[in-house]
């Protein structure tokens, strides 16, 4: 296991085997916990501002890991923690702290602006993060953003599959910029959402406060600027600007779900990505059902479907076996 895990942090695995690596990590708990440490001390190891201090995070990190591994002989090997949401809080606190320090030039732009992180969400849970320049961010189940440890002098740019909440540091000499596949969005200062799930054929940029400029492939003749209470929906080449329907909705970022007048079909749609499972519909008619619910998170896929039952009376068959839900009448 921990040789994985640290081939892993090398990337001296294949695609397929970065892969098994994070299933494992998601399913066995164990996994988890060593995951999470060696996240934290890669984190530390970057802190080092000055030279040798390298050299010395090197040194303290072989020594910890001998002792760590004693530990485990014993087993004494520490819990996970209860969830990812905890987890990523933790890494990402460790990362903020470079902010605090002057790493060394190269051709005019900080030299650790190009080392990338990539923090992925698991199925059923959330994650709020800050970034160097003070930048809050959720993300929202089977999400992934990848960011710059430290951001350039020019721009503040990362890159979103999935879903997340913005609420950007102001700073009018660099702007802060979010690519979703063929989307750019550009703010300044403010609060926003993407929803851009690759499985989706739609990205929908949601302003709540400030200003964001939405452009197509970087082209500035398909750009347009959004209000507070506007939403742009972008599908293919074509992008329509609207007021947002339901202003509930941005509630996942406190662990709700929000659903207001929705078919059953847009709903158990959002679930699937959600949770990573398959929900199959017997009756098409069904899919035509509309609910006004809200559903915490935590309660997970089961209890929800159980919650809508109330409204719709329908029955529903669990496959643990292939991840499926069978729902009809």
């Amino acid at each position: 296991m921990e040789e994985l895990i640290e081939k892993y942090y090398r990337r001296e695995l294949t695609a397929k085997e970065r892969l098994q690596v994070l299933r494992k990590v998601q399913s066995d708990e164990l996994w988890k916990a060593e995951m999470i440490r060696r996240q934290q001390l890669q984190a530390l190891l970057e802190l080092a501002p000055h030279a040798g201090d390298g050299q010395l995070a090197r040194d303290g990190y072989r020594r910890f890991m001998l002792e760590r591994r004693r530990i485990v002989r014993r087993g004494r090997l520490l819990q996970a923690l209860p969830y990812a949401a905890a987890v990523a809080c933790l890494v990402v606190a460790a990362w903020s702290f470079t902010g605090k320090y002057r790493f060394p030039e190269k051709n005019g732009i900080t030299a650790r602006a190009s080392l990338l992180n990539t923090l992925h969400v698991p199925a059923g849970q959330r994650v709020s993060l800050t970034l160097q320049d003070g930048t809050v961010v959720w993300l929202n189940a089977q999400t992934s953003l990848t960011y710059p440890v430290v951001f350039s002098e020019k721009e503040r740019r990362v890159t979103l599959e999935g879903e997340a909440w913005f609420e950007v540091a102001k700073n009018t000499e660099k702007p802060f910029v979010v690519t979703m596949g063929e989307v750019e969005v550009k703010a300044l200062g403010t609060a926003f959402n993407l929803h851009g799930y690759p499985q989706e054929p739609y990205k929908r940029i949601s302003l709540v406060e400030g200003s964001v400029a939405v452009s197509l492939s970087g082209n500035a003749a398909q750009r347009r600027t959004l209000r507070p209470g506007e939403e742009a929906v972008v599908q293919g080449d074509r992008m329509k600007v609207a007021s947002i329907p339901n202003m509930d909705y941005f509630l996942w970022t406190e662990g709700i779900y929000s659903f207001e007048n929705e078919t059953l079909e847009k709903i158990l749609k959002a679930l699937e990505l959600y949770y990573d499972i398959a929900i199959e519909v017997k009756d098409p008619a069904m899919l035509q059902w509309k609910y006004t619910v809200k559903f915490r998170q935590r309660d997970g896929i089961r209890e929800i479907l159980r919650l809508m039952q109330r409204v719709h009376r329908f029955t529903m068959k669990i496959d643990d076996e292939n991840n499926r839900i069978t729902v009809s009448r």
